[in-house]
């Protein structure tokens, strides 16, 4: 466990890294990335489910990514209280441009391991995070 802590760790140091020059943190991509994987504007709520942030680190986020011009507000037509929010073109942009190296870190963390090799890997972390999530202690 403590491997997999160490191997985590660096690996979101190396991602905060690659984001400095963008000005976003991390959470703030992954915001910018669910909005981008949707075909439609998503509630608040939405995003919150999906990074499992908690509401108020949505709202907090959405609030300097709006201010970046990255996001916006839209209204929501059937409830004055909801707003959508909406990936604008810069933030596209700019998921467009990190999102691939974000992929190919990850390939590289990966390089000398064959497809047999990553299945089985996916596999056994698979279990282990279901052990954890579950609570179970063997």
């Amino acid at each position: 466990m403590g491997r997999i802590t160490r191997i985590g760790s660096q690996a979101l140091q190396q991602l905060d890294r690659a984001l400095d020059a963008s000005g976003v943190s991390r959470a703030e991509f992954d915001v910018l990335c669910v909005l981008a994987r949707s075909d439609r504007p998503l509630r608040a709520s939405e995003v919150t489910a999906v990074t499992m942030l908690s509401g108020a680190s949505t709202t907090k986020h959405v609030d300097r990514l709006a201010r970046l011009g990255l996001v916006e507000r839209l209204p929501f037509e059937r409830d004055g209280r909801v707003v959508l929010l909406h990936l604008t073109e810069p933030g596209r942009q700019l998921v467009d441009t990190e999102f691939p190296q974000r992929v190919e870190r990850d390939r590289q963390f990966l390089a000398g391991l064959d497809e047999d090799e990553c299945a089985v890997l996916a596999g056994l972390l698979r279990r282990i995070a279901a052990n954890v999530e579950s609570g179970i202690r063997r």
